[in-house]
């Protein structure tokens, strides 16, 4: 008995802590959808163009082959001096991010065989913005003191009237807000939501390590893709060539894991929409 109480309290504990790691997007999105900041017409459309655009695109690449450049500013909302986090630090987020989009990271050779024809280089790159929309110098990196201790995932840190820094034009730059989030690694707002919300919410621990793929991630939300199993059994991630999976996969597995019929190559878990622990993802589609 004390042994079964000493397990169910070790997976309880486990499961706690996979969870304050993983991802906030679908839950904020689906909030959004509850309160009426984003309406399901609108992500209707919004696929809609989608399908529209994908359904037009030749077999051997995309319709336009030029790299698409995304300037980015970081909002470095800190209380104490060690919130701050340096330019090397940012700059090491955004050349993982690149890397994984442009498909030039180095654990590409683990992508498993039956994949490796799926996965893609996705030609869209980050750069700290050089310009604000006044046309003035700027580092891409903007650092303010906040009374504010701890964020949850609730948009204030988008604000400046609740303690947080207020977007730059999200029509014209990727925000990034980098603060000390309360349980989550990280969350992103999908497209259709309201402008002056739109970007990325990353905890601070998340940026000081280098290795630490919540970015790309969350990158992949704010630009409209979902978690790999639709957030629901056997769900729709809206993305043909990635097969259907059960749910969310945890640590790093290396057989395959046949689920929801999707054999015989079974699930795609090294995408990093998928909850894979970060040294075991490697590949969008």
């Amino acid at each position: 008995m004390k042994a079964g109480l000493i397990y169910l309290l070790f997976t309880a504990l486990a499961f706690q802590s996979f969870a304050q790691r993983a991802c906030r997007s679908f839950e904020y999105f689906q909030q959004q959808l509850q309160t009426g900041r984003i309406s399901a017409e609108k992500i209707s459309a919004i696929e809609a163009i989608t399908n529209q655009y994908t359904s037009g695109i030749p077999t051997t690449g995309r319709i336009d082959a030029n790299v698409i450049t995304i300037p980015v500013i970081v909002h470095n909302l800190y209380h104490s001096a060690d919130q701050k986090v340096t330019d090397a630090e940012v700059q090491a987020q955004l050349d993982l991010l690149n890397s994984c989009f442009r498909r030039l990271n180095a654990d590409t050779i683990n992508t498993p065989a039956v994949f490796k024809g799926l996965a893609a280089d996705i030609e869209i790159e980050f750069r700290l913005a050089t310009s604000d929309p006044m046309k003035r110098y700027t580092s891409g990196i903007i650092r303010k003191y906040t009374p504010v201790t701890e964020w949850s995932a609730d948009d204030n840190m988008k604000l400046s009237a609740q303690m947080g820094d207020d977007a730059w034009d999200p029509s014209s730059y990727l925000n990034i807000w980098v603060c000390n989030l309360d349980r989550f690694a990280g969350y992103a707002s999908f497209p259709g939501g309201e402008e002056m919300l739109d970007g990325i919410v990353l905890g601070i621990p998340v940026v000081k390590d280098k290795k630490n793929k919540t970015i790309v991630h969350e990158a992949g939300h704010w630009l409209n893709l979902r978690h790999i199993w639709g957030d629901d059994y056997c769900g729709d991630d809206l993305v043909d060539d990635t097969p259907k999976q059960a749910s969310y996969t945890p640590g790093c597995p290396n057989t395959i894991r046949i689920t929801c019929g999707n054999g015989p190559f079974g699930d795609m878990y090294s995408n990093y929409m998928d909850f894979t622990s970060d040294a075991c993802t490697n590949l969008f589609t």
